[in-house]
């Protein structure tokens, strides 16, 4: 213990103060908010570092798992349901991937029924065939299907316990599983009602009802987080606009005379995991604090009625067309984002989900990915591992403050589905969304392999089709509002280089004519082939030209659609004239740089197109394809 001490006193306690004096120092004048405080789409405030002082005031800090308000999780451990998703085209074969993802590690099964609608028993006996019904949850994306797919399981339950099937009587509270009766979540992507919005609400309290006795354990009400995300909202919407969800249904339905104890348990939370490692795992952290104390707020019986169920989903918002293999990197720290932050089930999407249908092979690398932090690396040993964390306390307590006085705002209007009505949740999402999408287009934020450093030996467009925004339906008959669209932020950069793959013509060339500083014509040749490489076209490098007419010369003989100057800004004032003088009219003339100085003359002279650092790469890309033709 002795020897603990001095270590300690080798290393006396720096105050706040101290610190802050040494980064001033560092930053040499410099704005410290604009070179260290990170601000999140929502406007939240991420510094630098965080403190032990930084913790004063936090109230649930000494909550343990499994207690009011459950921040640190529902449970006292850290288990999680892994969950493989399908996509029914053919009950033969839905049922037999069920079967033999239960086989290879999956607990538990998602159908989704979009693709087909069940008209009979039998249908749905045969995709459910072989499959233990008191061990396997069983969860089905079956909107307006819902409560036909709840009678056909109630049959299915009343088959085997009178075939002679089975030695002994299914126990109808081991069955376990949801669907997504989720009338609210129709409308927001839809913008309708099933049938009606009264009908709605009289069609799921019968469905609760009649859970009670046949399936107690079954959640009927989905709140459908992920499709906010997945139309680009922000981390606090998806939050915000989910709790309004669920407190729509709650105040609906015990005005329909039900109770909150009635209504609690079979409402499930489906949320997206993105990217935003640390930030994922808080808002799953907030969202059980914010659920909880809202639904104390209707009195029921057991604070254990309050426990937000969470599903978590990886995001579909994200994921890329080219280098699809990133995407196996992006699901990884998106689930663990999800298991550290206490979900209660899973999802992984496979890598290939947004260009093609998935495959055996892509289906089982995704359901590996949990099996293999769940049982190499032990993630559901440990309860809550964020607790403490002064980053993740802080930034949870962010999160769970600007969602709650988003969902305020959202029921100062009159609830959920009145703001939808009046198209606030819309524009609220869509002006993230569109900030989003600019930030892609600026490479503030990359898509790796998409919008940076892309793989030029690829070619995805000879055997691929973009899925997505050219596959989405436009909403149909008489809507009450516009409905949320789902993209992916890769789209527009992976239309671009497909339009250059199908270009019958071939891939147009860029000439990197270099000259003069060997260090700037490097670097500024670098950053414009990374640049071009993003739309697909053919980028022919070079060392450097000892003469301006050599590079003019090479330029012509290379037949170059495009000629991207690349030299120093003191050397543009010299160059750049005669370089435009011998190839305007025969090419695409751009300049690697923005100097200030010089940019207005050279726009006079004719000279239009300039690449820089934070320039709309996107815009840029997509006038030049114009001007080709493309």
């Amino acid at each position: 213990m002795g020897e603990n001490k001095k270590i300690f006193n080798e290393f006396p306690p720096v105050s706040t103060e101290k610190w802050e004096e040494l980064i001033q120092k560092d930053l040499k004048g410099a704005d410290y908010e604009k070179k260290l405080v990170w601000k999140t789409p929502d406007g939240l405030k991420i510094n630098p570092y965080y403190r032990e002082e930084n913790l004063s005031g936090l109230e649930y800090l000494s909550v343990l798992p499994g207690v009011f308000p459950f921040i640190r999780g529902n449970k006292k451990d850290n288990a999680w349901e892994i969950r493989q998703d399908i996509i029914i085209d053919s009950i033969d074969e839905a049922n037999s991937k069920a079967v033999n993802a239960l086989a290879k590690g999956a607990h538990a099964i998602t159908f989704s029924t979009k693709n087909i609608e069940f008209k009979k028993q039998a249908e749905f006996s045969l995709l459910i065939k072989g499959i233990n019904l008191e061990k396997t949850p069983l969860h089905f994306i079956s909107g307006k299907q819902s409560p036909i797919i709840l009678n056909f399981l109630d049959e299915e339950i009343q088959k085997q316990n009178t075939c002679g099937e089975h030695s002994r009587t299914i126990d109808r509270n081991k069955i376990n599983g949801s669907i997504n009766l989720d009338c609210i979540g129709y409308l927001t992507t839809t913008g309708n009602f099933f049938e009606s919005e009264e009908a709605d609400f009289v069609q799921l309290k019968k469905a609760i009802f009649e859970a009670e006795t046949k399936f107690p354990n079954f959640k009927l009400i989905a709140i459908s987080g992920y499709s906010l995300h997945n139309a680009g909202s922000s981390i606090v919407q998806e939050l915000a606009f989910s709790l309004a969800m669920g407190n729509e249904y709650l105040g609906r339905l015990t005005e329909l005379g039900l109770t909150a104890d009635e209504i609690l348990p079979h409402i499930h939370f489906n949320f997206a995991v993105g990217s935003s490692y640390f930030l994922e795992i808080a808002k799953l952290r907030a969202a059980r604090l914010l659920w909880a104390t809202l639904a104390n707020a209707y009195k029921p019986h057991s604070q254990e009625a309050t426990k937000a169920h969470i599903h978590s989903v990886t995001s579909y918002w994200n994921k890329t067309m080219y280098d699809p293999y990133v995407n196996l990197l992006r699901t990884t720290t998106e689930a663990m984002s999800s298991i550290i932050g206490g979900t209660d089930s899973l999802s992984v999407k496979p890598f290939d989900i947004g260009f093609k249908k998935s495959d055996e092979y892509s289906e089982r690398i995704a359901r590996n990915q949990q099996i293999l932090l769940k049982e190499e690396s032990f993630l559901d040993k440990i309860n809550d591992p964020a607790a403490g964390s002064y980053y993740i306390e802080n930034i949870t307590n962010a999160i769970a403050e600007e969602a709650w006085k988003l969902f305020l705002s959202v029921e100062s209007k009159g609830g959920y589905i009145v703001a939808f009505k009046q198209e606030f949740i819309q524009k609220e999402i869509h002006a993230v969304a569109q900030q989003r999408y600019l930030n892609i287009a600026l490479r503030k934020d990359i898509l790796l392999g998409t919008n940076q450093y892309p793989n030029t030996l690829e070619e995805a467009g000879k055997n691929l089709t973009l899925q997505c925004s050219q596959k989405r339906k436009e909403p149909f008959g008489n809507i009450i509002a516009p409905p949320i669209k789902h993209y992916r932020g890769a789209e527009a950069f992976e239309e671009l280089r497909l339009k250059t793959e199908k270009h019958p013509g071939g891939k147009p060339s860029v000439f990197l004519l270099t000259f003069g500083n060997p260090a700037m014509r490097k670097a500024r040749a670098g950053f414009s082939a990374n640049l071009f490489n993003c739309a697909g076209f053919h980028v022919i490098n070079n060392h450097g030209f000892k003469t301006i007419d050599e590079g003019v010369k090479e330029s012509i003989k290379q037949k170059a659609n495009i000629v991207v100057i690349c030299s120093s800004d003191d050397e543009y004032a010299e160059i750049v004239p005669v370089i435009y003088e011998k190839l305007k009219g025969k090419t695409i003339l751009v300049l690697a740089g923005y100097p200030k100085a010089l940019v207005d003359n050279f726009r006079a002279m004719g000279l239009k197109h300039f690449i820089y650092r934070g320039c709309n790469v996107l815009e840029i890309l997509q006038n030049i394809q114009k001007k080709l033709g493309l």
